[in-house]
């Protein structure tokens, strides 16, 4: 429709953080998971395997709110095999958080207000 005013759809962190360098109040907090999947194969996709390996992944969801409408964005951190020694599954959680630091930085860069959570 011309001329019609279209609302952005924010979906990225990004997005959020625009609005508050545009000087809006955004607010956040943070939820971090570590959801366990175990894919599943059709017999005969991949020889010798009859049941997926249980991974897990580092997962971070954002709440965002801004003049109370929420917005929600989820971004994967890390990824991992559930049955790996315990000091590769630290390995992953420590690069997990440093990716992580990069993306507080660039919120508190923004003056978006949040408490910073990390994976173990």
């Amino acid at each position: 429709m011309a001329g019609a005013s279209e609302k952005k759809e924010l979906v990225t962190l990004e997005d959020f953080i625009s609005l508050a360098r545009q000087g809006k109040e955004v607010l956040l907090s943070i939820q971090l998971i570590k959801p366990i999947l175990i894919p599943k194969f059709l017999p005969g996709e991949i020889e010798g395997m009859k049941e997926g390996i249980a991974m897990y992944l580092l997962v971070a969801n954002y709440s965002f709110n801004v003049g109370g409408e929420i917005g929600k964005v989820s971004k994967i951190y890390g990824s991992g095999i559930v049955a790996e020694p315990q000091d590769v599954a630290k390995q992953n959680s420590f690069i997990a958080n440093r990716r992580l630091d990069i993306d507080y930085k660039r919120l508190e860069v923004s003056h978006i207000k949040f408490d910073k959570k990390y994976w173990e």
